[in-house]
């Protein structure tokens, strides 16, 4: 089983970038999809964008695709979410996620994840 600890949150205005990272401990990193998930203030935690465990699938949110870039380097059982063009409506906590399943069904199922990060706050600025 993996944990997970994620970084790189902050204050940028909007229109700006940020890159998160989540690093994960154990030796079997690529056999896990990861994911990155938000939950903004008052509302339900979301799916933003996720990765299968070769790294050469991804899925995104609509309201990500586009301006989010998930990646993974495996030597590192890192993985990382570049953010571009940052909107005030990206503000939120941003968790990271493992699963032995696919990216696809991470994109899905987020009531049956079970391994998360504690989670970094993104505060995007008008």
């Amino acid at each position: 089983q993996v944990q997970l600890v994620e970084s790189g949150g902050g204050l940028v205005q909007a229109g700006g970038s940020l890159r998160l990272s989540c690093t994960a401990s154990g030796s079997t990193f690529s056999s896990y999809a990861m994911a990155w998930f938000r939950q903004a203030p008052g509302k339900e935690r979301e799916f933003a964008a996720s990765i299968s465990g070769g790294g050469s699938i991804t899925y995104y949110a609509s309201s990500v695709k586009g301006r989010f870039t998930i990646s993974r380097d495996n030597a590192k059982n890192m993985v990382s979410l570049q953010m571009n063009s940052l909107k005030t409506e990206d503000t939120a906590v941003y968790y990271c996620a493992a699963d032995r399943t696919s990216a696809q069904a991470m994109s899905r199922r987020i009531s049956d994840l079970k391994l998360w990060g504690q989670g970094t706050l993104v505060t995007v600025s008008s």
